[in-house]
């Protein structure tokens, strides 16, 4: 439920941050922008043709083989763990993270350089309350080859426990503590990465941390080592030595806490869970997390707030007594289409970025001739056009002369056909802008409901062309 006066929030300004992604070792360059009530956290690859964008959600994590890594299609993003945890951390509803590479720069090998920026900038309140999941039951989720488990209890605040054992002289068991998200910046931010010198030296012969720097991560040292293997260690990380610290720690690193690697892996647990898509109120208790089993629990999460979603979504209210924003005949100077392809009647609602649009559904619809004769059912491509064409009408509404431009699909995602429209039916459409309306593209998200129910739902992306030959009208 949203709370009093908790207002979603986004960055004031733009943010551009480049630095070298840890694995793959390449230059990237990656600006944070403002985005619109509702947006959640997106990235684009400005480098690939088409901007084409990925979601920051569990559904599109694919691989958590040393960091946490998105990839939709052909689109690869990784090692976003840091830099969602400071995002989600700094209290930031809606994001656009563009970048032209597929690594997110490691920086310092935790989230305070990308909090220190966003703290520069500011945050502003948006037009839309947050929404709350409220575990309602305990959720939990056990690894039993790794001896790792993760437990969300119901709790009227969020908070975070991490327990982490290594059996190693250097590091056995610690703990973390987070009771108060607005103390993430200054408890949890500025813990860095780690790393066991056994595990660099296996990185290293295998090549995979082209971007590793004894300043972005704490090596701890659980073994004897010899002279030769401080100066090929050097060598790798072009440093005149690199010595072993009483602690066991390699290199001239301080800790900036006695038990910083349980806070990073505290980090790194925000950073996974946030890509739960939501924010929420539990209690989440940690025994030896990993990427893999904390996105494993964010899936679970998922699946429990989608079942509860499910239940309360509401559609927008349709009273038929109250007059339309737009006729039949307003969508007409607006739209294109026509009769028999119009599958709109009528425009509830409109602002800069939603709009909600009203289909009647009767047996005299062409399609319904077969499509079945014996059991009239809706096409699915139809109830997609029809909702294209109510996103059409925002879209044309902000030409000042739309009987000259026509709107084409480039993509359509994520579509799901829930229940059967069939003559009778009265479909309501409520979309949204996923991003700003820019150079003629618009990215909206849509739900059909019929009465209570949502009947389907799909992510669209189309543009507006200017017509070769205008119309004299």
């Amino acid at each position: 439920m949203p709370l009093i006066n908790d207002p979603q929030k986004t960055i004031a300004s733009p943010i551009t941050i480049s630095g070298t992604g840890l694995h793959t070792g390449e230059f990237v360059t990656l600006t944070l922008k403002p985005a619109p009530v509702n947006h959640g956290y997106k990235f684009i690859r400005i480098d690939l043709d088409g901007h084409p964008q990925i979601e920051a959600i569990v559904d599109n994590v694919q691989n958590t083989d040393r960091s946490t890594n998105l990839q939709r299609d052909n689109i690869f993003i990784s090692t976003v763990e840091h830099l969602l945890a400071a995002i989600y951390g700094s209290g930031v509803d809606n994001i656009i993270i563009e970048m032209d590479g597929n690594e997110v720069p490691i920086l310092d090998g935790s989230s305070a350089p990308w909090i220190d920026s966003m703290q520069k900038v500011g945050l502003v309140d948006q037009e839309a309350q947050r929404i709350y999941f409220e575990l309602k039951h305990n959720l939990i989720y056990t690894q039993s080859n790794r001896n790792s488990e993760i437990i969300a209890i119901p709790s009227d605040v969020q908070r975070f426990w991490v327990m982490i054992q290594f059996n190693s002289k250097v590091l056995d068991t610690q703990f973390a503590t987070l009771d108060d998200m607005a103390e993430f910046k200054d408890e949890i931010a500025p813990c860095r990465t780690f790393v066991f010198i056994h595990e660099l030296e296996q990185l290293i012969q295998h090549n995979l941390i082209k971007g590793g720097d004894i300043n972005n991560a704490i090596v701890l040292v659980d073994k004897i080592l010899s002279e030769e293997e401080l100066k090929r260690l050097a060598n790798y990380f072009n440093r005149p030595e690199v010595k072993v610290l009483q602690e066991g720690i390699l290199n001239n690193l301080e800790l900036h806490y006695m038990n910083e690697p349980a806070r990073h892996k505290l980090l790194d647990l925000v950073g996974d869970l946030a890509l739960t898509g939501f924010r929420f109120k539990a209690h989440v208790l940690a025994t030896r997390p990993g990427h893999e089993v904390n996105i494993a629990f964010a899936r679970k999460m998922r699946e429990a707030y989608l079942k509860e979603h499910r239940k309360t979504e509401c559609a927008p209210q349709y009273d038929p007594n109250q007059p339309a924003v737009l006729d039949i005949n307003g969508i007409k100077k607006l739209l294109p289409h026509r009769p028999p392809f119009l599958l709109i009647d009528k425009i509830l609602e409109m602002s800069n970025s939603h709009v909600v649009g009203l289909k009647n559904v009767t047996m005299n619809e062409a399609f319904f001739t077969g499509h079945f004769p014996d059991e009239p059912v809706m096409p699915g491509v139809m109830q997609i056009e029809a909702m294209a064409q109510t996103g059409g009408v925002l879209v044309m509404s902000t030409v000042p002369d739309p009987e000259n431009y026509l709107t084409y699909f480039m993509k359509i995602n994520e579509v799901k056909f829930r229940h059967k429209v069939v003559p009778g039916d009265t479909l309501i459409f409520s979309l949204e802008l996923v991003s700003p309306i820019r150079r003629g593209l618009c990215h909206m998200r849509g739900k059909a409901f019929v009465g209570d129910k949502v009947v389907m739902e799909a992510e669209m992306l189309a543009q507006i062309s200017r017509k070769t030959s205008p119309s004299n009208a």
